[in-house]
């Protein structure tokens, strides 16, 4: 007989509020400011104005990770054929201490649900080459050649909502 497996320790929201769009905010800087060296003027952008983000947090407040959810006119722009129901999922960032927990995971559902909701059909990404077999694993198809983005390496990944 197994075990059931323990509720997570965090929970996956729409960042609807201010306090949750700044969690979210922190989260990117923590990551990909400080850690990865992305210039923090290129890590903000216009499409955060109109972006749905969702955070993960943990049962004590402290956020874990993020991720936003480009759609419409914003998403056409950034996926790959300009289709506008294809969403752009990007910014995903989960902090050093809560990684291997399934946060990334978690926040790459809820995004794809926010799509759903929007009526998207597929979800785009670019993901850093590094993270290929996560979003692989997580039923997305890299297609086209390798770019630079911020100085490191990616690939443009879609998956079929």
């Amino acid at each position: 007989m197994s075990t059931p497996s323990p509720a997570p320790v965090y929970e996956i929201r729409v960042a609807e509020d201010p306090a949750d769009r700044d969690a979210c905010f922190a989260v990117r800087k923590d990551v990909f400011v400080a850690e990865q060296k992305v210039p923090e003027d290129i890590e903000y952008d216009a499409y955060d104005a109109d972006a749905v983000h969702v955070l993960a947090v943990r049962a004590d407040g402290v956020p874990l990770g993020t991720g936003r959810l480009l759609h419409g006119a914003a998403a056409a722009a950034k996926n790959g054929d300009g289709d506008p129901a294809v969403g752009s999922l990007g910014r995903l960032a989960v902090t050093a201490a809560a990684r291997g927990l399934g946060v990334g995971a978690a926040l790459v559902r809820a995004i794809e649900d926010a799509a759903r909701a929007r009526g998207l059909t597929a979800v785009d990404l670019h993901a850093q080459t590094q993270a290929l077999g996560f979003y692989e694993r997580l039923g997305y198809q890299a297609y086209g050649p390798e770019f630079p983005d911020a100085g490191i390496p990616h690939r443009a990944m879609r998956r079929s909502l």
